[in-house]
């Protein structure tokens, strides 16, 4: 696997990010990964997080997961879901730029979904969405329907702040994006992290081949 280099992610003038950087040799993507709600105990070391970095490391993406504003070594403090949104945008052009600009894309598990699918929206420059766990209980995902990049959503049938009948209804809207319902797996994938590994994996795959390296 790719190690993992700490780095200092720069947001504006006066905030800084801990995050951890992985570049393999001619990289042909690079996939950004945001972990979920700062308030409830998420950072970049939550298991979900690890296991899409690492699945993707394998494949040979870089990666780079980081802690949003407020949480670990990062400064500032929660930004309420707005300022979040600039750490990953800022995420993304660190990404960008230590890949000699390779398409970047974006992953997020549960808050972090809110947060990779509000950046997609608003950014063509995209080049992929994984959503884990969206919380479709709790926030309108509605934005994602304009989105063109090769999208992922992953969630788990037992999983009470996505509901399934949630799920179905956003999928039937997105036909050209891949659902997968994990049978059994709750929000957090206790006992499901393989299964999971297993749909990122394949949406990874399809970031590197349709992006090959020059």
């Amino acid at each position: 696997m790719i190690p993992e280099q700490p780095l200092s992610l720069a947001v504006g003038a006066d905030l800084s990010l801990e995050a951890l950087l992985a570049i393999p040799d001619a990289p042909s993507a690079g996939v950004v990964i945001c972990h979920p709600h700062p308030l409830y105990g998420g950072d970049m070391d939550n298991p979900v997080v690890v296991r899409v970095q690492e699945v993707c490391a394998d494949l040979g993406l870089a990666t780079l997961r980081f802690n949003f504003r407020g949480v670990g070594g990062s400064g500032g403090a929660h930004g309420d879901g707005v300022g979040e949104q600039d750490d990953a945008r800022a995420a993304l052009e660190a990404l960008a730029r230590a890949t000699g600009g390779a398409p970047s894309a974006i992953a997020g598990y549960s808050f972090g979904a809110r947060i990779a699918a509000l950046v997609a929206c608003g950014d063509p420059r995209v080049g992929g969405l994984a959503m884990i766990a969206p919380p479709l209980g709790m926030y309108d995902f509605a934005c994602i329907e304009g989105v063109r990049a090769p999208t992922l959503m992953v969630a788990g049938t037992a999983d009470s702040y996505c509901p399934v009948p949630d799920f179905a209804r956003l999928s039937a809207r997105l036909p050209s994006a891949t659902a997968v319902s994990i049978e059994g797996a709750d929000h957090f994938f206790f006992g499901k992290l393989f299964p999971l590994g297993e749909a990122v994996a394949k949406w990874a795959r399809g970031l590197r081949e349709e992006r090959p390296a020059p």
